[in-house]
């Protein structure tokens, strides 16, 4: 498959993003494909078109696996594994902020328990112990928050993002 220059632009773009995000390029790459394209692809369809080693793709699939950002989709006649992806943003959208939470937040809250815990806690520095109280405070208030963003409708969700700033002031004539 030969991408037009716009749907080119797109995945080369999602690929930098990705390498910004901590995400492997090429995971990010074929991501993008896969949700532009909108039906499912082989592995040596999604190789040819990108233009990457086969390893790579493979493994890159593994990880986008890994992630619940894509699925094997069984094609009629072809033995061959094809891959899609969904086509909703907003689900793919939860997905990330999900795997994100349970991969980096949650871990982090289970640390910071740890050390508040801690028989040796009291040989820390009052500032350092505080400074744990707060961000343990901080992760637990924004994962629950996150937590409650997710279970939001997305038509929920655009009209939040769109009040932007008149949330903050509504906040503030309630005080």
């Amino acid at each position: 498959m030969i991408l037009n220059p716009v749907a080119q632009r797109f995945v080369l773009h999602w690929g930098e993003m990705g390498s910004k995000w901590g995400v492997n390029r090429t995971v990010a790459q074929i991501h993008a494909l896969l949700y532009l394209v909108g039906k499912p692809m082989p592995a040596d369809e999604i190789t040819d078109t990108l233009g990457v080693a086969r390893s790579n793709v493979s493994n890159s699939l593994k990880e986008l696996q890994n992630w619940n950002l894509i699925q094997v989709v069984p094609i009629m006649g072809d033995r061959r594994d094809h891959f899609s992806t969904s086509s909703d943003v907003w689900q793919l959208f939860k997905t990330v902020v999900q795997e994100r939470k349970e991969r980096e937040f949650d871990p982090t809250i289970v640390v910071l328990r740890d050390c508040l815990a801690s028989p040796d806690l009291d040989k820390e520095a009052m500032e350092a112990q505080l400074r744990i109280k707060e961000a343990l405070g901080f992760m637990e208030a924004f994962s629950t928050w996150g937590e409650q963003m997710l279970k939001l409708e997305p038509s929920t969700l655009m009209k939040m993002m769109k009040l932007g700033n008149k949330i903050k002031d509504l906040l503030c004539l309630i005080k």
